[in-house]
């Protein structure tokens, strides 16, 4: 048995005998799973915090699979959901696939479509948890530099020389040289081409004042 679990499947479905069933197919092919019998009691377990899906029954006591894919949104709970339904009809896997869900499966369903799922599923949350740490790196550099080193990046990435930097903003070139040394630094940029993608990625990711487009 692994000692720390390196990724997890959470397996929630009213049905002990499914439960069980999902339970040794995944156990059988070393992953590590955790089984709830209801949303509420996923809802109230502290959570790993490893790479991993959801493996969830859309018809569940209390709050549907669908209403708790909501609260898992509005929490914060972020693995991608694979739905499982003895009673699926069309309408129903169209509000999941929207809502995020990666799959809906109908039962009964073949054992490698779910293991092929479940490889999906935890595939993006690797890719997701990796684009989320670096943009939070991102936010640190971003918050790192001063109201002037920020006005300064907004305009160096879209392109402007020195000089017409230090024309808009009614300083000398001189100065500005020394504001874009800062922000190369802060941001940990090897060169424009790789502040421009970093400005990219805060400008999609970023909205209010820790945005860096033009300020009001």
């Amino acid at each position: 048995m692994r000692s720390k679990i390196d990724q997890v499947v959470f397996v929630i479905d009213d049905d002990a005998s499914m439960r069980s069933a999902i339970s040794r197919l995944l156990g059988a092919v070393d992953l590590a799973v955790q089984v709830f019998p209801s949303g509420q009691k996923f809802l109230a377990s502290k959570l790993p915090d490893v790479p991993g899906c959801i493996v969830l029954d859309v018809r569940l006591p209390g709050p549907s699979g669908l209403d708790l894919q909501q609260q898992m949104s509005e929490r914060g709970i972020l693995y991608p959901v694979i739905f499982i339904t003895g009673h699926g009809d069309i309408p129903m896997s169209v509000q999941a696939m929207k809502a995020g869900a990666v799959e809906f499966l109908t039962k009964p369903f073949r054992d490698q479509d779910l293991l092929d799922a479940i490889t999906l599923a935890i595939r993006r949350d690797r890719a997701a948890r990796k684009h989320r740490a670096e943009l939070s790196e991102l936010r640190r550099h971003l918050a790192s530099l001063t109201p002037r080193e920020r006005e300064v990046m907004t305009l160096v990435v879209t392109g402007m020389l020195n000089k017409q930097i230090a024309f808009e903003l009614g300083t000398s070139e001189k100065t500005i040289k020394v504001h874009r040394g800062q922000v190369m630094s802060k941001m940990q940029a090897g060169s424009l081409a790789e502040l421009v993608h970093m400005a990219d990625k805060l400008v999609n990711e970023l909205t209010g004042p820790g945005g860096i487009g033009p300020k009001s």
